[in-house]
């Protein structure tokens, strides 16, 4: 930079008439560029409209909750909510308002059917998306319905009244508000079922209508003079509350079994009376609520949904009671953690707006104090020119411009370390849902699977609920891991230590160990020469640490090899030593190994990555240290120094009595359960999986084998070698796999001849639209993700075969099919061209294409029998018979010539084989072509 000229700001020649405008102008128009980065806006891009019948009561509340919840995803979505407060006419009036706030969608949970029809039918027939929830209207023109059967919410009633009273008793119905859909169709559900069996008989249906009007006094004068009454089937377990104070005011609560419907958690809710035996049981019924967000985002967004979403529905009765009040508590625990995980979330996301916007502020005000000094400098050289030197000036200018340069570095460095920290902590947030989705998958599949199935065996179910059972303790400890995280961050996290034997606790710890150690062959010791040692430590916390450490020697520790846990003292510490001989560290990995958000170049790993760091804020609470000395291929030796003694600890930190934290032991969970043996080849085809989850592998290998030749992988570097060697019908693969991910894999498969024509499916718990457009590129035909439905996998693995072969049969019938695909194209054309290269020898077959090909026999055979459907035998002769009639068309070869020229070995021979596949001689096809 060179101030000893006013050319400096030449290019400002003619905007300002001194060199003061100059730079002011200079000044503004960086400044403004600067600070418009710093410029934010936040818009509404959609508004949705909600007409809700009543907020009255928890069901409601339970939907809006969703709703709001589901919402929280997309805030540019602006929500607008209208109650109508259980009346027709405030609920028709009040769509009307919505209808001309000019709202993009509307969602209509009805009152009633028949009064709110019209103004629903005029919003969707001025083209405003109409999505209705729960109850339907009296009209079909709607653009989506969210909600359960009603019909089968009675059947499901009634066919648990038919085995409560043995086939044979009288029972009262009291409905919903009259008119309403569902009070007619749960109704007509329920009195079918009590049609079909002719000693069931319903004395009376009621009006029940909620908290509007009492049938009370009906309910007592039907019951008294009907004795015979043993069960009440009431549409929501509100009214069933209400019916159950009327028979315990005739003192027949015992007598009479009631039914509801709804199946809420809370006090006085379908799940709570069902516990506490006031009811029977109680019919699930979910709100929908998210449901219905989701579908108007995908119609709000053009995306494909679907008009018709019926939700599932099951019956709660004192056998499952204790499990749905478990589960809805654990759902509404673990809902509560994601939303406070959503907040961090968006407080980082603040957090480094306010970052950048800082950095553009910081630079802006830099350069305009640059600027300013320059202009200072100019100013003073000016009045000093004459005392100082050429030279002189420049040695000051150069100091300058390094004093500039060192500030430039400095800001680059701290503003790179901002955004690598930024996208570290984004990307392990990101990654917490990735975690729990395969655990979730593995918990819902097979809970899926078996509520579908009409008959279960023993072992299907202990098999099932074995692998829900394991994955349920596997998701508990990253909740934990994650509570754990949450207190040292907010600095809760204390102290318990008690005096114990350091000896016999580590040993209790390795033994849990022993059975992994002796599946996977690994020699697991405890070496110590001393018999015990008396240490004041905080069981709990050491007992992760020692957990994490083991689990992770395991993890990167083959087959074979040997973990040794070494007890020593030093002066006035004790030492322990975890050794492994696995793969070791690189230099990097090991200085980021206790970094919380530090992943390197591998995908990143949860559980490593929460249980490292935390076992040193463990070891710190207990003054010790924790290190790490490894080698890229020569093994991890992890060293805890603990002081002796108690002089260390405060009063508050030394607890009276031990407590000791025993998770659920890892040998069973990570044991590599075995994999069903392979099943005879099956018509359906050949399927390969590659999915480095066991449980989740061993799961679809024994799930789809009914129907596929399954083959399984568990890396993507295996799975390459199991494609060349099998050249599968599918491939289903996942994305995050250990080494080379899915995304590449697929992109291996397609750009590469032999296997570009094999369909892939990626199965993967990136949901995010990025990502699916990422695979897509890839090449993957299907993108499904986790947690999925086992049935929808099975049909999108079953289309998918049979569009293939759709596609087989339309290209058998041309000699060089127009594929889609390049790589396929280009194989095909090499094909043809060296068959047309070599069409006269008649001597050249499989065995000589295939090496011009540069392929062995049986992957050329798979190749073209995947994409043409025949045999290349069929396609060498396919293609010398239409060169051979190509050449009949012309009149200036005879038939031994045209033998000759086609690779047949003499003209009788031709003469056969083109009658054969023709039904004419060569002769009487020419003549053909002729008069033609």
């Amino acid at each position: 930079m060179n101030f000893s000229t006013p050319r400096l700001f030449t290019c400002f020649g003619g905007t300002c008439k001194n060199l003061a405008g100059k730079i002011s102008f200079c000044l503004l128009a960086i400044s403004g560029l600067l600070l418009s980065g710093c410029q934010t806006a936040t818009e509404k891009t959609f508004r949705i409209g909600f007409s809700q019948r009543t907020q009255a009561d928890n069901w409601r509340k339970s939907m809006l909750a969703s709703m709001n919840q589901e919402l929280s995803f997309n805030p540019d979505v602006e929500f607008i909510v209208k109650d109508a407060e259980g009346n027709s006419d405030k609920q028709v009036k009040q769509i009307q308002e919505l209808i001309n706030q000019q709202i993009d969608l509307l969602i209509v949970s009805p009152n009633a059917a028949q009064p709110i029809t019209p103004v629903v039918e005029k919003a969707y027939q001025l083209g405003i998306p109409v999505i209705v929830v729960d109850r339907r209207t009296a009209s079909d023109q709607y653009t989506a319905y969210v909600g359960a059967d009603n019909v089968e919410v009675g059947r499901t009633a009634g066919m648990y009244a038919n085995s409560l009273l043995k086939g044979s008793g009288k029972a009262i119905e009291i409905g919903e508000s009259p008119g309403s859909s569902a009070d007619i169709d749960r109704h007509r559900g329920f009195s079918g079922i009590l049609k079909a069996h002719p000693a069931l008989r319903l004395v009376k249906k009621l009006d029940g209508d909620w908290d509007k009007q009492s049938f009370a006094s009906e309910l007592t004068q039907l019951i008294k003079t009907n004795p015979e009454v043993r069960l009440i089937f009431a549409q929501n377990d509100r009214t069933a509350l209400k019916a159950y104070n009327v028979c315990q005011r005739l003192g027949l609560e015992k007598r009479i079994k009631i039914i509801g419907v709804d199946g809420l958690s809370g006090t006085n809710e379908g799940i709570d009376l069902v516990d506490r035996g006031i009811l029977e049981a109680t019919v699930l019924y979910p709100t929908g609520g998210k449901e219905a967000i989701r579908t108007a985002i995908a119609i709000l967004k053009k995306q494909p949904f679907r008009r018709e979403n019926r939700l599932p529905i099951t019956l709660i009765d004192s056998s499952n009671v204790r499990i749905m009040k478990f589960q809805n508590q654990k759902l509404i625990e673990q809902q509560t953690d994601i939303e406070k995980q959503h907040q961090n979330i968006e407080n980082l996301t603040r957090t480094y707006t306010s970052q950048k916007n800082t950095l553009y502020l910081t630079l802006a005000s830099l350069i305009v104090a640059l600027l300013l000094g320059g202009w200072a400098l100019y100013l003073f050289r000016t009045k000093q020119a004459a005392y100082l030197t050429l030279a002189e000036q420049n040695e000051i200018l150069e100091k300058q411009n390094e004093e500039i340069r060192d500030q430039k570095n400095q800001i680059e460095v701290v503003s790179q370390q901002a955004r690598l920290a930024t996208e570290e902590k984004l990307r392990f947030y990101s990654y917490i849902s990735h975690e729990f989705n395969t655990p979730l998958s593995l918990i819902l599949i097979p809970t899926e699977d078996l509520m579908t199935k009409k008959s279960v065996n023993t072992y299907e179910l202990k098999s099932g609920l074995s692998l829900i059972q394991k994955n349920a303790h596997r998701l508990l400890r990253l909740v934990d891991q994650m509570l754990d995280l949450r207190k040292t961050d907010s600095g809760k996290q204390q102290l318990h230590a008690t005096e114990q034997d350091l000896i016999s606790f580590v040993r209790d710890i390795i033994t849990d160990f022993g059975r992994k150690a002796e599946k996977q062959r690994i020699d697991l010791q405890l070496i110590t020469s001393l018999p015990q040692l008396p240490v004041w430590f905080d069981a709990e916390k050491l007992d992760k640490v020692l957990f994490n450490l083991l689990s992770n020697a395991f993890k990167y520790t083959p087959r074979g090899g040997l973990i040794h846990v070494r007890i020593d003292t030093i002066g006035e510490q004790v030492r322990i030593q975890v050794i492994d001989n696995g793969e070791g560290m690189t230099t990097d990995e090991k200085e980021h190994a206790f970094d919380l958000f530090y992943s390197g170049t591998k995908p990143y790993n949860l559980a490593k990555g929460i249980g490292l760091a935390m076992s040193m804020e463990f070891i710190q609470l207990h003054r010790g240290d924790i290190g790490v000395v490894s080698e890229k291929g020569h093994g991890t030796t992890f060293l805890i120094t603990l002081p002796l003694g108690s002089d260390h600890l405060d009063a508050s930190e030394r607890a009276s009595t031990a407590s000791r934290y025993r998770p659920f032991i890892e040998t069973e969970l990570d044991e590599e359960p075995e994999p069903s043996p392979l099943l005879p080849f099956r018509h359906a085809g050949t399927l390969l999986v590659i999915e480095d989850n066991d449980d989740l592998r061993v799961f679809l290998t024994n799930r789809l084998g009914s129907e596929f030749n399954v083959i399984a992988a568990t890396s993507a570097e295996e799975g390459w070698q199991r494609v060349l060697e099998t050249i599968p019908d599918l491939i289903l693969s996942d994305v995050m796999l250990p080494g080379m991910d899915g995304m590449k894999l697929t992109e291996r498969i397609k750009m590469d001849w032999r296997t570009s024509h094999i369909p892939v499916i990626l199965l993967t718990a990136k949901s995010q639209m990025e990502q699916r457009i990422e695979g897509t590129r890839a090449g993957a035909d299907v993108y499904i993700t986790k947690p999925f439905n086992t049935t929808y996998l099975l049909e999108t693995l079953r289309t998918t075969l049979n569009n293939r072969r759709k596609q087989q049969q339309r290209f058998a019938s041309d000699t060089l099919p127009q594929l889609e695909n390049k790589q396929e194209r280009k194989f095909l054309n090499e094909l043809t061209a060296l068959i047309e290269k070599h069409i006269s020898d008649s001597s050249f077959g499989v065995e000589k294409l295939s090496r011009e090909m540069g392929l062995s026999r049986v992957q050329l055979y798979r190749k073209v029998q995947a994409l043409l459907d025949m045999n290349v035998m069929d396609y060498l002769t396919e293609v010398r018979l239409k060169k051979a009639k190509q050449l009949l068309r012309d009149k200036n070869k005879n038939v031994a010539e045209i033998a000759e020229e086609t690779g047949f070995s003499s003209p009788t021979y031709f003469t056969t084989f083109f009658k054969q596949h023709t039904g004419k001689t060569p002769s009487e096809y020419r003549r053909s072509q002729v008069n033609v």
